[in-house]
């Protein structure tokens, strides 16, 4: 019988939808990728030395890639040749976008099928999508494939021309990239603007009004206002502040607003005790809130991490599970379109569950705001033309599936409902301030006024119909520059952030009392740091990169160390901010942020087919002399960089002669401005990796300097030894260690002969403190006990092996021989006794050796292997394993969470990946012909 092959990119989604397809077809999977750019040391001999050489890319012939076949895919390869043997119709199911076409095109060129080729899309995994793309194949879009390579090239062009500038004048083993080095500077800025920061303090004055005439029906009712003005004159809030601390100038320079100190603050509390108060102003006005857009690859991050705290990576892994096991349509989009279908099954599921009168009468139509959008061109959704609530699905999902199938369910479906609807009431309230003599006196804002007038102002939402609110409500990154709330639910603004807070009835001129007046200082935070949700949505904003890279750029500049989490904020390292300096000062362009929107531009209009792909690589390479020093192109702007003051790159000016360098072991602060002896160092000190840039002022580096200074603090003299034991602070910690008083060595011997002798010569012992002690309270008796670790608590008594005590890296254990026990505290270094030992090792170990214990979770069988798959803690971690295939757990992925389809697939990708070890080509793979790729595949 007729057999027809399709080639999807991963095991989950063959499984799918061979289901949806029956005998008749053969659905594989390539488990991603199978080709790409080699690295230049794995290129075959002869070609080490000729145009492919530098990059796998010959430049200078129309920037042709040289692509091999990964050595963990060959294997792969040879499996879907022979499968293709078998077929008379080859169908590539890749995904629809730059990235699924790519790996359709790698896939001709690796397999040459003889058969009719059909290019297969889809946006869901049904049996109605399956069916509907069996119908519909296209050609393989060359455009497409052209701006992915195009792409790939001008990355590795970047990367390996500005990387080893990084390697020389900062540290081995960094990175530069188009996106990832964009992404670190805005972080780095960031940083820079908190670090320049200066507080501003400022008083406000606040309290609970309600109706005067205690007849009226709403009497009981309060509210919280703010005072606004004082005198004529706008009370200042901490938006009326500057990053350094100053007012700032509005319409009228800085005379319209007043500024409150304590005593004025005080002054006008005290001023309007017994006040007259009454209604100044009152406005009402509609109030409409219409629902967002569904769901787009960036405002899906964003949301999961708001919302479900989840972090880019690990929305955008669930995001997957959930596509290819045919539960959302594809999730890396730029549109927010929905097709009729998924409009019309949104209108329907909302009048269902909500009622006719939730639906608008005509259906809502989303686009993208940018012209480039492209990917798949639908927005993330519930997959089928008719969706599944979570109560429907909740028997299948569980955890963070569930969490963000039912996000992606609610933001569809109220996308589609009608606008909330109610009204917002701004009032103002007002009575003379009665001035005491020294407050007129005092030169403030009262000084000359014996009765200024004060206006309290607030503001209430009442919703009348909630529309898509009773679906669904988007969240939004917290604003730090918006002032602390005042009393329950209202905001600096006097608004209820639920939106709902109801002011009583009132009429201008009404007589109100006002309640528990009172004064509160606040101090104006820094601008706040950069989350996961908030630089996804600034890269996007600014245009640079694409959103279903922006998970990936992330995870990139945190395991570079560029980028570290404190919480949910992202905290640039001191090599991030050397790194940024460089590329600011002599890669300036390649860093621009409107520059790097313009090349991601480019690489939408090579898409489109508008562009030439090596028409702008050459312009980027080599550059146009036309446009002068703008046309420089990357290699003219490497080979000309000149000297490059790696000490001035790599140092940070504190303040008061300080620095922060970034040396070789880490960041450590230098005070420049203390007296030394010629030849001499200046003192330093290393700066925990715990203290984040802007806490690293003045004051707290000559703490750091104090703490780390060469000769330490002095605890006294070990009665044995007679040497003296100071304590230190070290990069990796505070720590205690003795002097010893040692020969210096013959400066005349070589440099060789030096450092032998200086390895010859007996270590000081040494000791971290323990959780309990600091630098400020640790005693000589405290460094003594630590000294003396390890710590022989006595022979076993069966085997007679030593036992001892020692504080590791891990913590406090047991030692006997190569067998380790934990011990439950680090008091326990010091009073463990030996038949406590003894009993210690009779129970299981729970670190590396333990056998006996119980697996963290069962997930069924493997279909592959038809073995029990469990997810099991072992030395590095959590991993799943089918008792012949380990993987260990990705980072976003806990025990808890994984699900049995993500604990097949990842045992499925790691069998293919099979060895680690690369082996070389036996020849090299065929090169890619610079001439214009002609359509492989044909319409049938």
């Amino acid at each position: 019988m007729p057999r027809k092959l399709v080639i999807v990119e991963s095991p989950a989604k063959a499984r799918k939808i061979q289901g949806y397809l029956g005998d008749d077809y053969e659905v594989e999977a390539s488990v991603g990728h199978i080709r790409d750019l080699p690295q230049p040391s794995e290129l075959p001999a002869d070609m080490k030395k000729g145009p492919y050489g530098k990059f796998a890319v010959d430049v200078d012939n129309g920037f042709d890639p040289y692509y091999e076949v990964y050595g963990d895919k060959r294997k792969k390869v040879a499996e879907l040749k022979r499968a293709l043997k078998e077929a008379d119709e080859l169908y590539l199911a890749t995904d629809e976008d730059r990235e699924g076409e790519a790996i359709a095109w790698h896939l001709l060129e690796a397999l040459k099928p003889k058969v009719p080729v059909k290019r297969m899309v889809f946006h869901e995994i049904t049996r109605e999508a399956i069916q509907r793309a069996l119908q519909n194949t296209r050609d393989l879009d060359v455009n497409l494939v052209d701006a992915q390579e195009t792409r790939r090239i001008l990355d590795r062009l970047y990367g390996y021309e500005v990387s080893p500038v990084l390697w020389r004048k900062v540290r081995q083993g960094l990175s530069a990239g188009r996106v990832q080095s964009v992404a670190t500077r805005l972080v780095v800025e960031r940083e820079r603007e908190r670090m320049a920061f200066v507080a501003a303090e400022y008083w406000d004055v606040s309290g609970d009004f309600g109706l005067a005439d205690t007849a009226h029906d709403d009497a009981g009712q309060s509210f919280r206002a703010r005072l606004v003005s004082l005198g004529g004159r706008r009370v200042a809030t901490g938006r009326d502040f500057d990053d350094r601390g100053q007012l700032k100038v509005g319409t009228a320079g800085r005379d319209d607003v007043v500024r409150l100190d304590h005593a004025t603050a005080d002054a006008v509390v005290g001023g309007l005790t017994d006040a007259a108060f009454a209604v100044r102003s009152l406005e009402t006005k509609p109030y409409t809130r219409r629902p967002a857009a569904p769901f787009t690859t960036s405002t899906l991050q964003q949301e999961a991490s708001r919302k479900l705290r989840m972090s880019a990576r690990q929305s955008m892994r669930t995001a997957q599970s959930l596509y290819e096991n045919g539960y959302i349509t594809y999730m890396r989009t730029d549109s927010p379109s929905l097709s009729t279908e998924a409009t019309n099954a949104a209108r329907t599921q909302a009048s269902e569950l909500y009622g006719a009168d939730f639906v608008p009468r005509k259906p809502r139509v989303y686009t993208a705001k940018n012209q480039g959008a492209q990917e798949a061109h639908e927005a993330i959704r519930p997959a089928g033309d008719s969706f599944r609530t979570p109560a429907q699905v909740a028997k299948e999902l569980s955890g963070d599936q569930f969490k963000l199938y039912e996000l992606i369910w609610k933001r569809t479906v109220a996308s589609q409902m009608a606008d909330a609807k109610g009204s917002t009431a701004s009032v103002r309230v007002g009575a003379p301030v009665q001035v005491r003599a020294a407050a007129q006196s005092s030169g403030g804002p009262l000084d000359g006024s014996s009765s200024p007038e004060a206006v309290f102002a607030a503001s209430g939402t009442v919703i009348t119909f909630r529309g898509f609110l009773a679906a669904y409500e988007e969240s939004s990154d917290v604003d730090r520059y918006a002032e602390e709330s005042l009393g329950a639910g209202t905001g600096s603004d006097g608004k209820d952030e639920k939106g709902e807070t109801r002011l009583p009835r009132m009429a201008e001129g009404d007589a109100m009392r006002g309640d528990d007046l009172e004064a509160a200082g606040h101090s104006t935070s820094a601008p706040p740091r950069y989350t996961e949700a908030s630089i996804v949505k600034a890269l996007e904003e600014l245009g640079i990169g694409r959103p279903s890279t922006y998970a990936s750029t992330i995870s990139t500049i945190q395991d570079r160390g560029y980028v570290l989490s404190r919480g949910q904020a992202l905290v640039p390292s001191w090599v991030a901010f050397a790194v940024v300096r460089l590329l600011e000062e002599h890669f300036d362009r390649l860093i621009d942020y409107d520059f790097t929107a313009r090349m991601e531009a480019d690489l939408d209009e090579i898409a489109a087919g508008r562009r030439d792909r090596v028409e702008w690589l050459t312009r980027f390479y080599f550059g146009d002399a036309a446009q002068g020093p703008e046309g420089e192109g990357l290699r003219e702007l490497v080979e000309n960089l000149g000297d490059i003051d790696a000490r001035g790159i790599n140092s940070v000016a504190i303040g008061e002669g300080i620095n922060l360098r970034v040396g070789r072991y880490g960041p450590y602060v230098e005070d420049l401005a203390a007296e030394v002896k010629e030849g001499e160092n200046p003192p330093r000190a290393s700066v925990p990796d715990d203290v984040a840039p802007d806490e690293l002022t003045v004051a707290k580096a000559r703490e750091l300097l104090a703490a780390g200074a060469d000769d330490g603090k002095v605890l006294g003299t070990d009665p044995v030894s007679g040497n003296q034991i100071i304590a230190r602070a070290g990069r990796y910690g505070p720590y205690v260690t003795e002097v010893l008083d040692l020969p210096p060595i013959d400066t005349s011997l070589s440099a060789a002969a030096q450092k032998r002798a200086k390895a010859a010569q007996p270590k000081p012992r040494t000791g971290s403190l323990l959780k309990t002690m600091t630098l400020e309270t640790v005693t000589i008796e405290d460094a003594l006990k630590l000294l003396s670790l390890p710590r022989v608590v006595g022979a076993d008594p069966e085997s007679g092996e030593e036992i001892t005590a020692q504080n590791g890296r891990y913590g406090p254990y047991l030692k006997k021989g190569t067998d380790s026990r934990s011990l439950p505290d680090e008091e326990s270094l010091f009073t463990v006794t030996l038949d406590e030992a003894v009993e210690l090792y009779k129970q299981p170990k729970r670190g590396r050796g333990r056998t006996a214990t119980p697996p963290l979770r069962e997930l069924g069988e493997d279909p592959t292997s038809g073995k029990p798959i469990v997810v099991k803690d072992g030395r590095f971690g959590e991993y799943v394993t089918d008792g012949e295939t380990n993987r260990t757990l990705p980072r976003d992925v806990t025990p808890e969470s994984i699900t049995p389809e993500q604990a097949v697939e990842l045992l499925a990708e790691k069998r293919a990946q099979g060895p680690k070890k690369r082996t070389p080509a036996k020849k090299p793979a065929a090169k890619r012909p610079a001439a214009k790729k002609k359509p492989a595949a044909t319409k049938k």
